[in-house]
């Protein structure tokens, strides 16, 4: 019975954390839009890989959106692990082991 109850947990935190990091990404990318247009006073490429745009231009929005998005989907499912841990007093199952444990870490070698 148990193990039923932690699948179920399981499965909720995956279901959360993904719609908060895909809400995130949208939000993040609407935004990213916005001030596109307001710096450069065009709309912000379609397609990078598209020759008529300019590689500097292709360059700077591949790493500006892959950037923001990342961060913005990567603080979503923070916040949803957050919020998860505090509803049920434990860390979602997927993040019980991360192996982050600094007092657990190999020593470095010289």
């Amino acid at each position: 019975m148990a193990s039923s109850s932690k699948d179920n947990s399981s499965k909720f935190y995956s279901a959360f954390s993904l719609a908060a990091a895909l809400g995130a990404a949208a939000v993040a990318k609407k935004g990213l839009n916005s001030t596109w247009r307001a710096a450069t006073g065009k709309n912000p490429p379609a397609n990078p890989a598209d020759p008529d745009v300019s590689l500097a231009e292709a360059v700077m929005w591949a790493a500006l959106s892959g950037t923001l998005i990342g961060v913005a989907r990567m603080l979503a499912a923070r916040r949803a692990a957050h919020y998860y841990a505090r509803s049920t007093g434990h860390l979602p199952p997927q993040l019980q082991k991360d192996g982050q444990d600094a007092s657990q870490a190999p020593a470095p070698q010289s």
